[in-house]
């Protein structure tokens, strides 16, 4: 892509796993500038705060974007993520697929985010082999059930949930 594209690669990271620093690697590659957005739904009761997610994603993917060669930021959105993108000047919208299922609900996304905002083009990319099993809902459960997260999060996230539910769960 180009040095001056911006790429909105939006989500709950609650918490951020293997699967996201991948989809954000890669679109760090796609992009000068990677913004990362937590959304924020007043109907949900995450885990971690948005502050806190914020603070682990920016310590799990500034080394990643810098070493790609990428500006990071991070930030909360509580609109429509299409809305969002185009707010902070992004032209890309990245979603991560992990299956077939993914693909069809994210190919719908694309078609509605498509009429909303037609300037903001979405970017599918997919999960290698080793984390298409991994989603940010199974690894809250198995943290809280005391098991063993450390090969699906980031050391950094992997203290925090450590340090969440007063055991270690690795």
């Amino acid at each position: 892509m180009s040095a001056d594209a911006i790429a909105f690669y939006p989500g709950s990271f609650d918490p951020p796993t293997n699967g996201h620093v991948e989809v954000a690697r890669a679109a760090a590659r796609l992009a000068g500038k990677l913004i990362v957005g937590v959304g924020i739904h007043p109907g949900k009761a995450p885990l971690f705060s948005a502050q806190e997610r914020l603070e682990m994603l920016r310590e799990v993917f500034a080394p990643i974007a810098a070493a790609e060669g990428a500006a990071l930021e991070c930030l909360t959105f509580d609109n429509l993520v299409v809305d969002a993108a185009r707010d902070h000047g992004a032209r890309l919208l990245i979603r991560g697929l992990r299956d077939g299922t993914d693909l069809d609900y994210e190919m719908q996304m694309a078609g509605m985010n498509a009429v909303l905002r037609p300037e903001v083009q979405t970017v599918f990319l997919p999960a290698s082999p080793i984390a298409r099993p991994i989603t940010a809902t199974l690894v809250r459960q198995i943290a809280q059930m005391g098991g063993d997260v450390s090969a699906f999060v980031p050391p950094a996230v992997l203290d925090r949930l450590k340090a969440r539910f007063g055991r270690t769960p690795a």
